[in-house]
Protein backbone atom coordinates (compact mmCIF):
# COMPACT_ATOMS: atom_id res chain seq x y z
CA UNK A 1 0.00 0.00 0.00
CA UNK A 2 1.15 3.37 -0.79
CA UNK A 3 1.69 6.54 1.55
CA UNK A 4 -1.60 7.62 -0.02
CA UNK A 5 -3.21 4.61 2.22
CA UNK A 6 -4.77 3.45 -1.34
CA UNK A 7 -3.36 0.86 -4.18
CA UNK A 8 -3.86 1.58 -7.73
CA UNK A 9 -7.12 -0.39 -8.53
CA UNK A 10 -8.48 1.66 -5.78
CA UNK A 11 -6.80 5.19 -7.30
CA UNK A 12 -8.55 4.35 -10.31
CA UNK A 13 -12.19 3.84 -8.33
CA UNK A 14 -11.47 6.69 -7.10
CA UNK A 15 -10.37 8.55 -10.49
CA UNK A 16 -13.42 7.45 -12.12
CA UNK A 17 -15.46 8.63 -9.45
CA UNK A 18 -15.14 12.01 -10.05
CA UNK A 19 -17.28 11.94 -12.88
CA UNK A 20 -20.07 11.18 -10.73
CA UNK A 21 -21.67 8.96 -8.37
CA UNK A 22 -21.82 5.06 -9.46
CA UNK A 23 -22.79 1.74 -8.90
CA UNK A 24 -20.13 -1.08 -8.62
CA UNK A 25 -21.38 -2.06 -11.51
CA UNK A 26 -21.28 1.32 -13.21
CA UNK A 27 -17.87 1.20 -12.19
CA UNK A 28 -16.91 -1.92 -14.03
CA UNK A 29 -18.34 -0.41 -16.89
CA UNK A 30 -16.64 2.49 -16.83
CA UNK A 31 -13.59 1.09 -16.09
CA UNK A 32 -13.47 -1.12 -19.27
CA UNK A 33 -14.21 1.65 -21.69
CA UNK A 34 -11.85 4.00 -20.08
CA UNK A 35 -9.31 1.80 -18.81
CA UNK A 36 -10.02 -1.55 -20.66
CA UNK A 37 -7.55 -1.14 -23.21
CA UNK A 38 -4.58 -0.74 -21.16
CA UNK A 39 -5.62 -1.52 -17.52
CA UNK A 40 -7.63 -4.55 -16.02
CA UNK A 41 -9.85 -4.55 -13.27
CA UNK A 42 -12.15 -7.75 -12.53
CA UNK A 43 -15.56 -7.43 -10.64
CA UNK A 44 -14.28 -9.11 -7.84
CA UNK A 45 -11.46 -6.26 -7.28
CA UNK A 46 -14.25 -3.53 -7.53
CA UNK A 47 -16.02 -5.24 -4.97
CA UNK A 48 -13.31 -5.55 -2.61
CA UNK A 49 -12.17 -2.01 -2.83
CA UNK A 50 -15.37 -0.77 -2.07
CA UNK A 51 -16.10 -1.52 0.99
CA UNK A 52 -12.46 -0.51 2.20
CA UNK A 53 -12.90 2.90 0.73
CA UNK A 54 -16.04 3.41 2.44
CA UNK A 55 -14.79 2.42 5.64
CA UNK A 56 -11.69 4.60 5.33
CA UNK A 57 -13.97 7.53 4.44
CA UNK A 58 -12.81 8.25 0.72
CA UNK A 59 -16.18 7.07 -0.87
CA UNK A 60 -19.97 7.66 0.71
CA UNK A 61 -22.74 4.80 -0.27
CA UNK A 62 -25.90 6.68 -1.28
CA UNK A 63 -29.81 5.57 -1.41
CA UNK A 64 -30.12 1.81 -2.50
CA UNK A 65 -31.62 1.72 -6.00
CA UNK A 66 -33.14 -0.90 -8.29
CA UNK A 67 -32.16 -4.58 -7.30
CA UNK A 68 -30.30 -3.19 -4.06
CA UNK A 69 -27.90 -1.57 -6.50
CA UNK A 70 -26.07 1.05 -4.25
CA UNK A 71 -24.49 4.31 -5.95
CA UNK A 72 -20.87 5.33 -4.17
CA UNK A 73 -19.38 9.02 -4.25
CA UNK A 74 -15.77 10.21 -3.83
CA UNK A 75 -15.62 12.29 -0.85
CA UNK A 76 -13.36 15.16 0.20
CA UNK A 77 -10.98 12.83 2.15
CA UNK A 78 -11.39 10.38 -1.07
CA UNK A 79 -10.15 13.10 -3.39
CA UNK A 80 -7.50 14.15 -1.38
CA UNK A 81 -6.23 10.26 -1.08
CA UNK A 82 -6.03 10.08 -4.62
CA UNK A 83 -4.41 13.89 -5.26
CA UNK A 84 -1.84 12.10 -2.86
CA UNK A 85 -1.57 9.36 -5.07
CA UNK A 86 -1.23 10.71 -8.36
CA UNK A 87 1.95 12.68 -6.42
CA UNK A 88 3.20 9.19 -5.59
CA UNK A 89 5.95 7.59 -8.05
CA UNK A 90 4.36 5.67 -10.33
CA UNK A 91 5.78 2.28 -9.30
CA UNK A 92 7.61 -0.65 -11.17
CA UNK A 93 4.72 -2.21 -13.63
CA UNK A 94 4.37 -5.98 -13.34
CA UNK A 95 3.51 -7.81 -16.84
CA UNK A 96 1.62 -11.12 -16.94
CA UNK A 97 1.39 -12.21 -20.62
CA UNK A 98 0.02 -15.87 -21.02
CA UNK A 99 1.02 -16.34 -24.30
CA UNK A 100 4.87 -15.66 -23.75
CA UNK A 101 4.77 -18.15 -20.54
CA UNK A 102 3.03 -20.55 -23.51
CA UNK A 103 6.20 -19.71 -25.83
CA UNK A 104 9.06 -19.75 -22.78
CA UNK A 105 7.62 -23.73 -22.44
CA UNK A 106 7.44 -24.38 -26.29
CA UNK A 107 9.53 -27.06 -25.88
CA UNK A 108 6.84 -28.91 -23.54
CA UNK A 109 3.81 -28.57 -26.68
CA UNK A 110 3.69 -29.61 -30.18
CA UNK A 111 4.36 -27.59 -33.21
CA UNK A 112 0.54 -27.43 -33.58
CA UNK A 113 -0.27 -25.99 -29.81
CA UNK A 114 2.47 -23.20 -30.27
CA UNK A 115 1.05 -22.51 -33.45
CA UNK A 116 -2.77 -22.33 -32.60
CA UNK A 117 -1.69 -19.98 -29.01
CA UNK A 118 0.05 -17.79 -31.57
CA UNK A 119 -2.55 -17.30 -34.05
CA UNK A 120 -5.00 -16.64 -31.18
CA UNK A 121 -3.21 -14.35 -30.02
CA UNK A 122 -2.83 -12.30 -33.23
CA UNK A 123 -6.05 -12.54 -33.67
CA UNK A 124 -6.92 -11.06 -30.08
CA UNK A 125 -4.27 -8.34 -30.73
CA UNK A 126 -5.02 -7.46 -34.32
CA UNK A 127 -9.43 -6.74 -32.82
CA UNK A 128 -7.74 -4.94 -29.79
CA UNK A 129 -4.83 -2.49 -32.19
CA UNK A 130 -8.45 -1.55 -34.46
CA UNK A 131 -10.46 -1.08 -31.73
CA UNK A 132 -7.89 1.25 -29.68
CA UNK A 133 -7.27 3.17 -32.56
CA UNK A 134 -10.38 3.79 -32.91
CA UNK A 135 -10.42 4.86 -29.58
CA UNK A 136 -8.01 6.99 -29.67
CA UNK A 137 -9.74 8.71 -32.90
CA UNK A 138 -12.59 9.64 -30.92
CA UNK A 139 -11.09 10.67 -27.48
CA UNK A 140 -9.15 12.98 -29.89
CA UNK A 141 -12.60 14.19 -31.75
CA UNK A 142 -14.09 15.21 -28.53
CA UNK A 143 -10.75 17.06 -27.30
CA UNK A 144 -10.35 14.38 -24.67
CA UNK A 145 -6.41 14.46 -24.84
CA UNK A 146 -5.20 13.09 -22.06
CA UNK A 147 -7.72 9.98 -22.80
CA UNK A 148 -6.44 9.61 -26.28
CA UNK A 149 -2.61 9.50 -24.71
CA UNK A 150 -2.90 6.49 -22.88
CA UNK A 151 -5.18 5.07 -25.23
CA UNK A 152 -2.07 5.67 -27.69
CA UNK A 153 0.21 3.25 -25.11
CA UNK A 154 -2.82 0.44 -25.88
CA UNK A 155 -1.88 0.94 -29.60
CA UNK A 156 1.90 1.11 -28.99
CA UNK A 157 1.10 -2.75 -26.69
CA UNK A 158 -0.71 -4.39 -29.59
CA UNK A 159 1.65 -3.32 -32.38
CA UNK A 160 4.37 -5.02 -30.32
CA UNK A 161 2.45 -8.04 -29.43
CA UNK A 162 1.77 -8.48 -33.20
CA UNK A 163 5.43 -7.59 -34.21
CA UNK A 164 6.64 -10.21 -31.84
CA UNK A 165 4.20 -12.71 -32.52
CA UNK A 166 5.71 -12.91 -35.96
CA UNK A 167 9.03 -13.74 -34.86
CA UNK A 168 7.78 -16.46 -31.85
CA UNK A 169 9.44 -19.67 -32.27
CA UNK A 170 6.79 -22.33 -33.57
CA UNK A 171 9.02 -25.14 -33.04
Amino acid sequence: MADSGVNATAAALLGLLHEGPMTGGQLMAAAQRRLGPYWSMTRSQVYRELPALAEAGYVKLGKPGARSSQPYAITPAGKRAFARWLSEPAGRESLRNPVALRVAFGAQQSAQQLQDVCAQAVEQHTAALNEAREMVREAKKSGDDFFASSLEFAVGYHRAALNWLKSAPSK
